[in-house]
């Protein structure tokens, strides 16, 4: 039925304008971690680089590699959650979205249906 295909495209170009930002959300969420902890291997090795240099396990020395590898965990961190929270409420939304224009579609053939039924 022409109607039924009319119908699908336009709900198949809704559901990909929905989901559009829903890649970078789901790159940020699983790649923010695995920066971060690049971030933290980047800090600690600034830290045994400065014991080396300086032959001594100095505070002092340790301390600023090892505030960089929080930091970048830090940051990795603050960008995955709530990329993976919004992520979540934003794809739930987006099925529920689905669920109820599939529902809509099946009435409006089944009226359209008895329309023509009636008709013919």
């Amino acid at each position: 039925m022409r109607a039924q295909t009319a119908v699908s495209a336009v709900q198949s170009g809704l559901a990909q304008r929905l989901s559009g930002g829903q890649q970078f959300l789901a790159s940020t969420g699983s790649g923010g971690p695995f920066i971060g902890l690049f971030g933290t291997v980047y800090g600690i090795m600034n830290s045994f680089i400065g014991i080396a240099e300086s032959n001594t396990t100095n505070l002092a020395v340790v301390a600023p590699g090892i505030a960089e590898a929080l930091l970048a965990t830090g940051i990795g961190l603050f960008a995955a959650i709530p990329a993976v929270i919004f992520y979540n409420y934003f794809n739930t939304r987006i099925s529920a979205y689905g669920t109820r224009s599939d529902g809509f579609n099946a009435e409006l053939m089944n009226g359209l249906s008895r329309q023509l039924d009636k008709g013919a």
